[in-house]
């Protein structure tokens, strides 16, 4: 399923004035794409994936997933579509301290209506396809760094979402453990078909993906990206 981002303009209040976050942007990324946005800090970027995810509501310009502009769409229908399409991998795991890794999972199939067996067993798949056999009755505090941020996104793809967004997944990893999670967002990437969106700093793992965009001032470009 593509994600189709037309002419997007977002802007806040600031005193007098008012700010542009994102200038006319326009995106398309379809099924089994892995798309990377970069750029500096205020540079729009978090803006972007707000608007993409359907949590902020554009001043003009539309959003389409799943074949419905939800740039205007009112609360219910947007809520409806990130539960049903829309994966979110958050820059922070924030992981509910008192859940397994299983349960961070369990608790999105619930939301969801799912039945527990067969959530159960999803969960399980999931984990094991993040590489985190054994784990799944850990608590947040007795995993590492890079483990937490693979429940973080096994927790984003619990209920088949047709969209990935992924907020910043190497910030808070070193170099090594970083590579590995977006190798592994590249592989999912292909392998469930889904329209990924992934928002960087980390200029070393543009390799893996298949496009490469950068963020200035609210513009999104083509241009080049240089890569060390």
């Amino acid at each position: 399923m593509t994600l189709e981002l037309t002419d997007i303009v977002l802007t806040y209040p600031d005193g007098d004035h008012t700010l542009t976050a994102l200038d006319h942007v326009s995106l398309t990324v379809g099924p089994g794409e892995f798309a990377a946005v970069v750029g500096p800090s205020g540079s729009g970027k978090s803006s972007l994936l707000a608007v993409a995810a359907t949590l902020i509501t554009p001043a003009s310009g539309t959003v389409t997933i799943a074949g419905q502009d939800l740039s205007q769409a009112g609360q219910a229908q947007r809520t409806k579509v990130r539960r049903d399409h829309i994966g979110i991998v958050f820059q922070q795991p924030n992981l509910l301290p008192s859940l397994t890794a299983l349960d961070q999972l369990l608790v999105m199939a619930h939301l969801a209506g799912q039945s527990p067996r067969a959530a159960g067993v999803r969960a399980r798949e999931l984990l094991l396809a993040m590489h985190l056999t054994g784990k799944e009755h850990k608590r947040p505090h007795q995993l590492s760094g890079g483990e937490r941020q693979r429940v973080n996104i096994a927790r984003a793809l619990m209920n088949a979402p047709d969209v990935l967004l992924v907020d910043e997944p190497t910030s808070a990893l070193d170099h090594h453990r970083g590579e590995q999670i977006v190798s592994l967002l590249a592989e999912l990437t292909k392998r469930n078909n889904l329209a990924t969106i992934m928002v960087t700093h980390d200029l070393a793992t543009l390799a893996m993906v298949d496009t490469a965009l950068t963020m200035t001032d609210g513009k999104l470009t083509e241009e080049a990206v240089p890569v060390p």
